[in-house]
């Protein structure tokens, strides 16, 4: 049984059909994604069109909570929060009130038995939408933050647009990175892959290639708000 995770599109849908690709090839059994599917891209309405065809397991993401809402003081820096909610604004005008009805409606944890091995799979942490828990967080701070709520053999997040995988007492803790703005000096797509096998199961993180130009050329095309920085972004994989 191979069980793909995928999160951060952002908006990308060319990067999203390059993973779906990537992801029929090595023929995954179920896909799971763990949210922010539209906010920032040039192609919102494309790339959650293309999630809900998946007909699979979605859980919400800061991001998405934000096209809901909108972004508050607080929850980024106050010189960017006026160009945020203008992107976002954007975001918006090109979905439907269907479209936002369902992000409003997502769940924000999957708990999930396959197979014998069980997983917790959520946006950032199970308590919050927004913290940031890096790849060189300290034992005690993944263990309070990450595994204290519930028990299982694997810890699946993304959020911080860097994949990585740890083992901790026994468990496994990966982060999949971000399939539409990865920021982690690779600009290539990133999703994750859990294979299960008869003796316990195996992680992986996946790298997959799309047309990031084409993906530029659509931010300028669409004149997107702060599409100059979103270009810069997408060309060296890092914010």
């Amino acid at each position: 049984m191979k069980l793909a995770f995928i999160s951060d599109i952002h908006g990308n849908a060319v990067a999203l059909e390059a993973v779906l690709e990537d992801v029929s090839k090595k023929q995954i059994d179920k896909v799971y994604v763990l949210g922010d599917i539209c906010y920032r891209g040039p192609e919102p309405k494309r790339s959650l069109d293309l999630i809900r065809s998946l007909h699979t397991e979605v859980i919400k993401g800061n991001a998405d909570e934000w096209v809901v809402r909108g972004v508050r003081q607080g929850e980024v820096p106050d010189k960017i929060l006026q160009l945020m909610n203008t992107e976002r604004d954007w975001i918006v005008s090109q979905l439907d009130q269907a479209d936002i009805e369902y992000l409003d409606s997502l769940p924000t944890e999957i708990n999930s038995t396959v197979e014998g091995i069980s997983f917790h799979a959520f946006h950032a942490t199970p308590n919050s939408l927004f913290d940031i828990i890096p790849p060189n967080a300290d034992d005690e701070t993944l263990q309070s933050k990450m595994m204290s709520t519930v028990e299982a053999n694997l810890y699946v997040y993304a959020h911080i647009h860097k994949p990585y995988i740890r083992y901790l007492d026994g468990k496994v803790i990966m982060n999949i990175g971000s399939v539409g703005l990865p920021f982690d000096g690779m600009n290539k797509a990133s999703y994750g892959i859990v294979e299960i096998q008869e003796d316990g199961f195996r992680t992986s993180i996946e790298r997959v290639s799309f047309d990031i130009e084409k993906v530029i050329q659509q931010y300028q095309e669409k004149d997107y708000p702060n599409a100059d920085m979103m270009t810069q972004v997408l060309r060296k994989a890092r914010i």
